[in-house]
């Protein structure tokens, strides 16, 4: 399989708002070390350009005079504003007087994707990177992450939307491998793969229907390993966007693997095809 030159949109930098049904996958996000609450505390980490992952909100304070151009400024930088109701706020701060406002710390610098690309290619002829598509566990990312990077592997894409941020959790279940390891999020995972077909890499989904044996694809181009959630997998959006759909073939009773160990196999066997003895 060689690599052609592939006309595609370059990633976008809008997005639409989350559907409802985000709150509770991104309710496992928060933990109590990387949370603030209340409109002073969350005021004043937005006017001292504090790095946040995410703020959720009731909506009538996006229209607050105080609020409403620290919000824009935030957003630009890469914060998720995401509107929301009291109730999922109590549950966020864990019954603390929220006041219509939450934020999540920043536990980590993102990288930009065009950059991450740059530095992939100038690392190796074989540049490998992991998008996760829809993982919204922080167990799981974590255990992503340190898979990833155990196995030299030169990044991981995550959408902003429908997916885990890198929080105190990730960080922890990684286990240190945040130090040496690029993660870049996207605003829109589909274009990003689109961008990255342009830039020379095939693009692997893991999938059970209509896929093909790992171990049957010869790994040769630059690529990029996409894993879904345990859940639902990869979406069928995102699905149509691979070059080709491969499964890890299961001979016991258990239907499906983890996210995180699925990506362990499927990353060793693409190293173990390029670099044999030498991995």
């Amino acid at each position: 399989m060689a690599a052609s030159p592939r006309h595609r949109s370059k990633p976008k930098s809008k997005a639409k708002n989350s559907a409802k049904s985000h709150q509770k996958a991104t309710e496992t996000v928060a933990s109590s070390t990387d949370i603030v609450f209340g409109r002073h505390s969350v005021l004043s980490c937005l006017e001292q350009g504090r790095p946040l992952d995410r703020i959720w909100l009731v909506a009538s304070l996006q229209k607050d005079s105080r609020f409403q151009p620290l919000l824009q400024q935030a957003k630009q930088q890469g914060t998720v504003i995401q509107k929301t109701d009291p109730q999922h706020l109590h549950r966020l701060s864990q019954g603390g007087n929220h006041q219509g406002i939450v934020a999540q710390m920043a536990a980590y610098q993102y990288q930009d994707l065009e950059e991450l690309v740059a530095a992939a290619k100038a690392a190796t002829d074989f540049p490998v990177l992991v998008a996760a598509d829809g993982v919204t566990d922080p167990h799981n990312l974590g255990a992503i992450a340190r898979t990833a990077e155990a196995f030299r592997t030169q990044g991981v894409i995550i959408p902003q939307r429908r997916s885990a941020s890198v929080c105190a959790t990730v960080a922890k279940v990684a286990a240190g491998a945040l130090e040496n390891l690029a993660i870049a999020r996207v605003v829109n995972l589909n274009r990003a793969l689109d961008w990255l077909k342009e830039e020379g890499f095939w693009i692997y989904g893991t999938a059970v229907i209509g896929s093909v044996p790992i171990h049957e694809v010869r790994f040769t181009e630059p690529t990029v390993l996409v894993v879904g959630s345990e859940g639902s997998g990869i979406s069928s959006l995102t699905q149509k966007r691979c070059d080709t759909l491969v499964s890890i073939p299961l001979s016991g009773k258990t239907q499906s693997l983890n996210v995180s160990v699925a990506t362990g196999i499927a990353l060793y066997e693409i190293y173990r095809q390029h670099f044999g003895d030498r991995l």
